[in-house]
């Protein structure tokens, strides 16, 4: 059976999980243990998404995607002028 990653939102939300936990008064490594999650893997989320909020995860999203899309158009480009650059050349 395959591992289910969670997504960005329910990192988000484990993550004050922990937070709430310790507020309470119970240890850090009891509070990890309890969302279901090893040391190494609450302090990756931690640094990638702590402090954020919602809106804010919903923008890193949002960039990230337009990030992907112009790196494609950025390649695309490069390609059709390597093509025509070969193609001036007389090398087809």
């Amino acid at each position: 059976m395959a591992i289910k990653r969670p997504k960005p939102e329910e990192i988000v939300v484990k993550l004050r999980q922990v937070e709430v936990l310790m507020g309470q008064g119970m240890p850090r490594i009891d509070a990890i243990r309890q969302i279901g999650v090893t040391e190494q893997t609450y302090y990756r989320w931690k640094k990638k998404y702590g402090g954020m909020g919602t809106e804010q995860l919903k923008e890193l999203k949002r960039l990230q995607k337009e990030n992907e899309r112009l790196r494609r158009a950025v390649l695309d480009l490069t390609l059709d002028k390597l093509i025509l650059s070969e193609a001036a050349k007389g090398n087809f």
